[in-house]
């Protein structure tokens, strides 16, 4: 890579990805990525781990999260960038979250039991390890135990936002996961605004006090990144993007298939100050 460039959404075994902090400096160290940023659901037990790898490889990792939220009915993920990894209050929402995660899954296994579809919670919890449990875990238990051939699958036919076996319930509202990261320094960016489906709402999350919008992401389509290039520019939102990288959960999703370059990197540091 010619350019300094940046995958500012990636996964690790901390939540539900499937490399350590260090096999995802290693990764990003072999494709020429001058930085990333580690962006686990609902935790942030991986972010000092990859900062280090990263120093030690002379890769930059910002500190990040993915927190999860409620928005009317609907499930809205709000990033976090730059904010202090250790801020007390956090810290306590989090363990709550995480708490949350796991009776979110024997909810949802408690519906596939009523539709006759046995899992063990065991099956799950194997495959989270010690970071937070989420749905991808569950599909992937699920197509272990050979209830669906793929993830795909899973989520289309029971899990999914709109599937017969989803649960919501993680009693964070969307104000109040903005609220938290801008409490701890950092910079609340919406993740993925596609999975909204009513761009019409970015403008309700703004005046909550969303400082960003995730533009380039897998799912975005050209016309889509040029909408949401409007918005931010309407909004004076800064932009940001990844590639959703999850190793073998995602297989198809490579590390660094979607980028930012570093300016957009440094215009983020300067919105932390804003």
């Amino acid at each position: 890579m010619s350019e300094r460039l940046a995958d500012l959404h990636v996964h690790t075994v901390f939540s539900d990805g499937t490399l350590t902090p260090q096999e995802l400096i290693d990764r990003a160290g072999g494709i020429g990525l001058a930085a990333l940023s580690v962006v686990d659901h609902d935790t942030v037990e991986g972010v000092r781990p990859s900062i280090d790898a990263g120093r030690r490889a002379g890769i930059e990792v910002l500190p990040g999260i993915e927190l999860t939220a409620e928005y009317g009915d609907l499930e809205v993920h709000i990033l976090g960038y730059l904010f202090d990894d250790r801020h007390p209050p956090l810290l306590k929402q989090l363990e709550q979250l995480k708490q949350n995660r796991i009776q979110r899954v024997h909810a949802m296994l408690a519906k596939l039991e009523a539709m006759d579809i046995h899992l063990a919670a065991g099956q799950v919890f194997a495959l989270s390890s010690s970071g937070t449990v989420s749905r991808l875990h569950l599909a992937r238990a699920m197509v272990q135990a050979g209830i669906t051939a793929s993830l795909w699958e899973a989520f289309d036919k029971y899990i999914g936002d709109r599937g017969p076996a989803y649960v919501m319930g993680f009693k964070l509202t969307a104000q109040e996961a903005i609220a938290l990261i801008l409490e701890a320094g950092g910079v609340p960016v919406l993740a993925h605004p596609y999975a909204l489906r009513r761009n019409a709402l970015i403008p309700e999350l703004v005046a909550f006090g969303i400082k960003g919008l995730e533009v380039y992401y897998p799912e975005h389509s050209p016309s889509m990144v040029e909408a949401y290039l409007q918005i931010a520019r309407t909004y004076n939102l800064v932009v940001t993007g990844g590639s959703d990288f999850h190793g073998q959960a995602k297989p198809d999703v490579k590390l660094g298939s979607r980028t930012v370059t570093y300016a957009l990197v440094e215009a983020l540091k300067k919105a932390r100050t804003q």
